[in-house]
């Protein structure tokens, strides 16, 4: 059985962005919290493979994908050298996308990948055939541990339209330290047929026929003990450079009888890791960045270095030395093919001073910061302002690309966006296209402005009044939090919504205008600081229940409040770490589900005291879940993965299993049917038949209907889902990693 993904990447600060709110002072930085890590027991089920049996009932969908903006980590960014307006982006959990110059907007090229395939989604490395335009290579791969899947080459010939797939027998990781590093696939320029595939614990491989075999290649650089192995490969001309992350900034080329170290490579603590490399055609140099540490997080250190690939001579160009209070390291670079002598590097990790690029036209003599001329417009993605402070030049700045056809365009991805500029000064998001959102929580509200709220990891929550623009109002603020852990609203009293999640100046927080703003909770339980967990708001609003769970795992006691946050008082009764649930119509009744015991716990006067309900229920897994029909008391709906779907009329005390659905992994309701018997469209992300796909019923759970297909599938959908309840058929779609996906019926 294979694991539940983890629902984000692992980065400090509670992802980027935490991490930007970090830059603005060391003191946030340091006393951020992790994202919460979520591998639990169990396993998806099975997705449809090409030419698979459709499950019966299938129903034509248009998808999209509601604008955010990024909201992740960009990784790589590869111009093609011989086609202008070609471009590709790599991200660590949201797949590739083809730049497509005349929209001006990325289009994903790998949506395909299904239910069994989620540990695919991260890109570890991508390459060009720069003599073949229309090839394309992806190696994929998000995580090495041994609850994921190993990793796999796509090839295309036509742009990444349609692929051929070779499945290795080593893991990659593209959500791991040193994500950022490489590009880590190459192909050879002295044979368009040979392929170079840098791993992390398996050295080098190597392919002889365009990437559809493979096989180990004799290579001096033992197994890599740290995960980082080989972090980059370069063409210098028809040299081929590879970096190597576990020496003193290890670097092989090749040679007519294999591989040999450079010699005179630049070594100690600033130069440990090789982390980006350029070749300057026309200076016949090769760039080189280093750090003391793979990165994103925590290098101290760096240097920048040119080799002279005639002479052989090294000279340390480094535009500027870390130091006390000054921390950093080095990570992206990229040389201009127009101009000889033209090179741009970038920090990274620098939070005290905010990372930035250094250009140099000069080979690396003199550099000029273009941070300090930069003029950032993000009024397309204002969430960038992190809730009404001024856009920050940048941070995990790794990925760096400068267009072969415009000495003035460069692009460079941060720890949420992709800035490009065609003049550097002034610089804005390119990133229209480009959703990398991992989604927590969905709500539909039945009445008010709103479209949709989103509770997100990195960026907490979001309130879209339209789905085709990002939201004006940027993140929620008062406060402003990094991942949000709950997200609910008062049925009764729509108007009235409250969230929590990881945030340094508070972790919940309450609007009264359908979440356009917010009000802290006056005072907060202790634990919430390092344990928010999920939130629930009784059916009139006037109680309010607060579960906690550590990062790690570790449950707390639940506390309830009925004074809008400004006192808390702990109820013993409610197990602990549980996700409560309020009744959409009754305000007295709340129930949570024990998933170690398998026990449904109910309360009649509020929450004050839960007493057990139904026993011997799926238990094991604390991503199980239970969901309340809106506008009926006492009717839930218990999705159980693997183990399929329960539904219980009688507020809890029973369930019975929902025939004909062999797995449940995430449940939700939208607007009836017209004509129908009023009850509401149940959407679940499931597994009927033999199929694992997006389904809708509008017969209370007799039958279902599948309403997405093989080419939209986006890896692990098995977090969060909801219907519209103004619009039949609509459906909204969290992924881990694509954002939000939205479908409508054809």
């Amino acid at each position: 059985m294979r694991p539940t993904p983890p629902s984000r990447r692992s980065v400090l600060a509670g992802g980027a962005a935490t991490a930007a709110l970090a830059a603005v002072s060391a003191a946030a930085h340091a006393t951020a919290a992790p994202t919460p890590p979520s591998a639990p027991p169990g396993a998806p089920g099975r997705a449809a493979a090409p030419g698979a049996k459709a499950a019966p009932g299938q129903t034509p969908y248009r998808w999209r994908t509601a604008v955010i903006g990024g909201t992740g980590f960009v990784t790589g960014v590869l111009f093609h050298p011989k086609v202008r307006g070609l471009a590709y982006a790599r991200t660590d959990i949201g797949g590739a996308y083809r730049w497509d110059d005349r929209a001006a907007r990325w289009t994903p090229l790998t949506d395909h990948l299904g239910w069994d395939d989620w540990n695919l989604l991260g890109v570890e490395a991508m390459a060009v055939d720069p003599g073949h335009p229309d090839r394309l290579y992806l190696a994929l791969g998000t995580y090495t541990q041994p609850w994921s899947g190993n990793g796999a080459v796509l090839r295309s010939d036509d742009r990444g339209r349609t692929w051929a797939r070779t499945d290795l027998d080593v893991k990659l990781g593209a959500n791991e330290d040193g994500r950022g590093t490489g590009e880590r696939l190459l192909v050879d320029p002295r044979d368009p047929a040979t392929l170079w595939l840098g791993t992390r614990h398996d050295g080098l491989l190597v392919s002889r026929d365009r990437g559809a075999t493979w096989a180990p290649a004799s290579f001096p650089a033992t197994p890599s003990p740290t995960g980082q192995g080989v972090t980059l490969l370069v063409a210098a001309g028809r040299t081929v450079y590879a970096g190597w992350g576990d020496g003193e900034g290890a670097l092989y080329r090749t040679t007519s009888g294999g591989w040999e170290a450079v010699p005179g490579a630049p070594g100690g603590a600033s130069a440990r890791v090789p982390v980006r490399a350029a070749y300057d055609a026309g200076a016949r140099a090769l760039y080189v960045t280093y750090a003391d540490g793979p990165g994103p997080n925590g290098q101290t250190d760096g240097s920048v270095h040119r080799l002279d690939t005639v002479t052989g001579a090294w000279r340390d160009v480094t535009p500027v030395r870390p130091g006390p209070g000054d921390t950093f390291g080095y990570g992206g670079v990229a040389t201009d093919p127009r101009r000889p002598g033209t090179v741009v590097v970038s920090t990274n990790n620098r939070w005290g001073q905010v990372d930035t690029l250094y250009r140099s036209t000069d080979g690396g003599a003199t550099w000029t910061s273009l941070k300090d001329t930069a003029v950032l417009d993000v009024a397309e993605t204002p969430y960038l302002k992190w809730g009404g402070e001024q856009p920050k030049f940048g941070w995990w700045i790794q990925a760096l690309a400068l267009d072969p056809f415009d000495s003035r365009h460069l692009v460079y991805g941060t720890g949420a966006t992709l800035y490009g500029t065609r003049d550097l000064v002034r610089w804005a998001p390119e990133i229209r296209g480009l959703e990398e959102s991992s989604v927590r929580q969905l709500v539909s509200p039945p009445s008010g402005r709103a479209r949709l709220l989103s509770g997100l990891g990195d960026i907490g929550v979001m309130y879209h009044e339209r789905l085709t623009a990002s939201p004006s109002r940027g993140m929620a603020a008062n406060p402003v939090f990094g991942t949000a852990t709950g997200l609910a609203l008062a049925p009764l009293r729509p108007a009235y919504v409250v969230r929590a999640g990881w945030g340094d100046h508070g972790n919940g927080a309450y609007s009264t205008d359908g979440g356009r703003t917010w009000a802290p909770f006056a005072a907060q339980p202790a634990i919430a600081k390092d344990a928010p967990g999920p939130i629930a708001v009784s059916a009139d609003g006037r109680v309010l229940l607060w579960s906690f769970v550590h990062w790690d795992g570790t449950r707390y006691a639940a506390h309830r409040s009925t004074d809008n946050g400004a006192t808390w008082t702990e109820v013993a009764t409610f197990p602990k770490g549980a996700a409560p649930v309020a009744d959409p119509v009754d305000p007295r009744r709340f129930l949570a589900y024990d998933t170690a015991t398998g026990t449904v716990h109910t309360s009649g006067d509020g929450g004050a005291t839960f007493t057990a309900a139904a026993t011997g229920l799926p238990s094991g897994d604390p991503q199980f879940r239970i969901a309340a029909a809106p506008g009926r008391s006492g009717d839930l709906w218990l999705s159980a993965k693997e183990q399929g779907l329960f539904r219980s009329t009688d507020g809890g005390r029973t369930f019975a299993k929902v025939a004909g659905c062999r797995a449940s992994y995430a449940l939700g309701f939208g607007k009836a049917a017209p004509g129908g018997d009023g009850y509401p469209a149940v959407y679940q992300t499931g597994t009927v038949g033999e199929v694992t796909g997006v389904y809708r019923s509008d017969d209370t759970g007799r039958t279902w209907t599948r309403i997405n297909d093989d080419a939209h599938q986006w890896g692990w959908t098995g977090e969060v889902i909801s219907g519209d309840p103004r619009v039949h058929g609509r459906v909204y779609l969290g992924t881990n990693g694509r954002g939000i996906q939205y479908g409508d019926p054809v």
